[in-house]
């Protein structure tokens, strides 16, 4: 076994599932964040947790609203979550600039981008520092999605996207 750096030791457990979380700013408009830290961590209740960096624009939104959904973009909206996750929502609107849709969702404010794979709309029910990210604890309150669109997005270790189903077929 080898020593390794920290970079390293992440290169090698990758690829991780690429989500986009939605959330309100602090004046209510929708924002999109790609995320790869991404955990269920209970199912009764059923509660999901995501990782921000402080500095990121939506930390901010999520702390004020308690609220986020997270989103798994299908196999075709690859190079709109892309920008979603390299662009900062306050240089602009990166969901237009991506070229997505939204659609309200069931049962919390934020709205949920159309064309997703699967959407976990969550009211945050915990939330703890861990360094220079926030985790919040979301609890599951509405669900939605596109079983048509079975293959969502993961993230390789040099930030590339690809498509994979549930089952682990990339064809």
């Amino acid at each position: 076994m080898k020593i390794l750096k920290d970079s390293e030791a992440v290169a090698l457990s990758a690829p991780f599932p690429y989500a986009l979380v939605t959330s309100l700013d602090m004046k209510g408009r929708p924002n999109a964040m790609g995320i790869a830290w991404v955990t269920r961590t209970s199912f009764d209740p059923f509660l999901i947790m995501i990782s921000i960096d402080k500095r990121r624009y939506s930390h901010e939104g999520i702390l004020n609203h308690k609220e986020f959904v997270l989103n798994y973009p299908s196999e075709g909206q690859a190079d709109a979550a892309w920008i979603c996750g390299t662009k900062s929502g306050r240089d602009g609107d990166k969901i237009k600039l991506a070229g997505l849709t939204l659609v309200d969702s069931k049962s919390v404010k934020v709205p949920t981008i159309d064309g997703v794979t699967v959407a976990f709309e969550c009211k945050v029910a915990d939330q703890f520092e861990t360094g220079d990210h926030t985790v919040f604890v979301g609890q599951v309150v509405g669900m939605s999605g596109n079983p048509d669109k079975g293959r969502h997005l993961y993230v390789t270790a040099d930030h590339k996207l690809f498509a994979m189903s549930g089952d682990g077929s990339l064809a």
